[in-house]
């Protein structure tokens, strides 16, 4: 396959940013800038039975493989279509029975190891970038990452070693996980809910901004990246890797921790948004001291840090408890639209949406949707998804006006974000229908 390039793009050299994608046309917001397949994907293994293992459709009555009875498929195209990938697992995973667990990473490692030795020609993944040519920044990792690479490589040779022929080595599979880390992507679906990860080269190449002005969306296993402000001729194709709404300093330690760049993008160098995001409550008493806030800010974020390590072992009523109790603390410094306080009640909204407590998560998610509609850019997964979960909680709950609002607020950014043609727009819509 030749490099044809992408129509309205092209690959360019940046001074200090390296390479990166350029508009060579006007895009207004809302329009389609490209679409990328997936060069290899994985279902998440909690979404199995619910979503196809090959493209992903979410429907009911899926057919199970017949031989390892854990993937689902639409139909037998699907079946067929996934066989490739799927049985390097299928047998193994009747091999192994219950001890069958590698990470999703390596499952996914795996794959991309399993289509190398098949796909030697260029891929319509990877019309503008190779796979082989991503960034492993192996120089720049610490002793931590070196030992998750480690962990990872011995869990495939473990998992694949009877069912992968010549297995790269260990030097070549450090570079290829570490690749894999610095340019993969988590699908996902309309309420930001995990469904599985993948590469997708061509989407990669776009360099990060934290006023990006593209989205990635995603098809099935296809990811689209459509524009969120006008772009002119010349100018830079800009995606955002992580969550925006986090101060500027957390932002740059995330990005530095897990891409190895500092950002320079104009939201960093004005911080403009900082003063919103770290709101301090106003107290009868006066400010606090500047001390105090530091020290509630460390607290901020060891307890989200423990929180994330909690999740693993505590049950749900000891999460929700933590939660509450974190914002208690937190809110005698904080007022409730920092981004801190709005972490843990996120956190413990969907806790109480996992036990079925959908008062509790109505609670949380009204405190939570006018500070994202603030803090977040403008057409934002992040407060789509709010919408839409608010939307059907209150649907629900039989409080159809504040659900019917609530759903069309979701619909007016997705249908930005994930184009008016997409299904999930699709399905909003009907249940908006619904109810009118």
């Amino acid at each position: 396959m030749k490099n044809e390039g992408i129509e309205g793009t092209e690959r360019f050299v940046h001074p200090e940013r390296g390479r990166g994608l350029r508009a060579l046309r006007h895009f207004a917001v809302g329009e389609l800038v490209f679409a990328c397949p997936a060069y290899s994907y994985v279902l998440t293994e909690s979404e199995r039975g619910t979503h196809c293992e090959h493209c992903f459709t979410r429907k009911e009555d899926l057919s199970k493989c017949g031989k390892c009875k854990q993937a689902y498929y639409c139909n037998i195209d699907c079946q067929r279509g996934d066989w490739p990938m799927h049985k390097l697992e299928c047998v193994a995973m009747c091999a192994y029975g219950e001890n069958w667990c590698p990470s999703e990473t390596v499952r996914l490692v795996a794959r991309i190891v399993m289509k190398q030795k098949v796909t030697t020609d260029r891929t319509p993944s990877e019309r503008l970038l190779l796979l082989k040519e991503f960034e492993a920044h192996l120089d720049k990792m610490d002793s931590e990452k070196d030992e998750m690479n480690q962990t990872d490589i011995a869990a495939l040779h473990h998992f694949y070693a009877h069912h992968i022929s010549n297995i790269p080595d260990d030097l070549a599979l450090t570079e290829l996980f570490a690749q894999v880390n610095c340019n993969g992507f988590t699908i996902e679906d309309e309420e930001l809910s995990h469904l599985g990860s993948a590469v997708f080269p061509d989407v990669a190449l776009m360099n990060h901004s934290c006023s990006p002005n593209v989205i990635v969306t995603y098809k099935g296993t296809v990811a689209e990246v459509r524009a969120v402000k006008e772009i002119s001729p010349g100018e830079e194709v800009f995606n955002s890797y992580i969550d925006l709404l986090y101060p500027t300093e957390d932002r740059k330690e995330r990005l530095l921790d897990s891409y190895f760049f500092t950002c320079q993008c104009t939201e960093c160098t004005t911080k403009s948004k900082d003063k919103e995001k770290t709101e301090i409550r106003k107290l009868s008493s006066g400010a606090p001291e500047p001390e105090e806030i530091r020290a509630m800010v460390r607290y901020a974020k060891n307890v989200i840090e423990e929180f994330r390590r909690a999740k693993h072992y505590k049950s749900p009523s000891e999460l929700l408890e933590m939660c509450e109790l974190s914002q208690e603390k937190m809110g005698t410094i904080f007022a409730d639209t920092n981004v801190y306080m709005l972490h843990m009640m996120y956190q413990a909204m969907g806790v109480c949406l996992y036990m079925q407590d959908w008062d509790g998560a109505m609670d949380y998610g009204e405190k939570i949707i006018q500070p994202y509609s603030v803090h977040y850019p403008a057409y934002s997964l992040n407060v789509a998804s709010m919408y839409l979960k608010l939307g059907r909680l209150y649907l629900g709950l039989e409080k159809k006006t504040q659900g019917v609002k609530a759903l069309k607020k979701a619909l007016a950014i997705m249908e930005v974000a994930h184009g008016k043609d997409h299904h999930y727009v699709a399905e909003v819509k009907r249940e908006i229908e619904e109810q009118t």
